[in-house]
């Protein structure tokens, strides 16, 4: 993803830790002299290494940073990851679905990674709790650069959720 973020001149924003996939990615989009800038709350902040990124943004609270994030960003991709990365990738989801934005969301589903997730979704659209034009809103691929293609390109479904 470090990559191919690189070859296309598209900036890294990123909750700003070194740990775990997010630190790898940012320090190999630096590694190739990308941009990572980093957006994290001043209580993880002192609790984390850090990367000399690009733009660092110390922010007061996680509410702030996702926010701020938002603003950042053009798209949104999650890789693997846990309930934090659930929690931001649903986030940014429901937005689309109720028309807060029109930025695209995408998933890179490295191994099958998220399988199990895209099946709940189509449970979802099955039991009538999401529209099946709002669930192909997430793009999805397991190969980084057919997923950045595809946020490119992508048109989105944008009924609103209440209509």
């Amino acid at each position: 993803m470090g990559s191919v973020l690189v070859k296309q001149k598209i900036d890294l924003v990123y909750g700003a830790s070194n740990v775990g996939l997010m630190g790898k990615l940012a320090r190999s989009v630096l590694e190739q002299g990308g941009k990572a800038i980093g957006v994290i709350p001043e209580t993880l902040y002192r609790q984390v290494e850090h990367v000399e990124l690009t733009e660092l943004h110390i922010v007061n609270n996680m509410h702030e940073r996702k926010a701020l994030m938002f603003e950042l960003a053009d798209a949104f991709i999650a890789l693997p990851g846990g309930i934090g990365t659930l929690e931001e990738f649903f986030e940014m989801f429901t937005w689309l679905q109720l028309g807060i934005h029109q930025k695209p969301v995408g998933i890179l589903n490295v191994a099958g990674f998220y399988d199990h997730l895209f099946v709940f979704l189509d449970h979802l659209v099955q039991e009538g709790f999401l529209k099946e034009g709002h669930r192909n809103n997430l793009v999805v691929s397991a190969d980084a650069a057919d997923l950045i293609e595809k946020l490119k390109t992508v048109s989105l479904y944008n009924e609103k959720k209440w209509i």
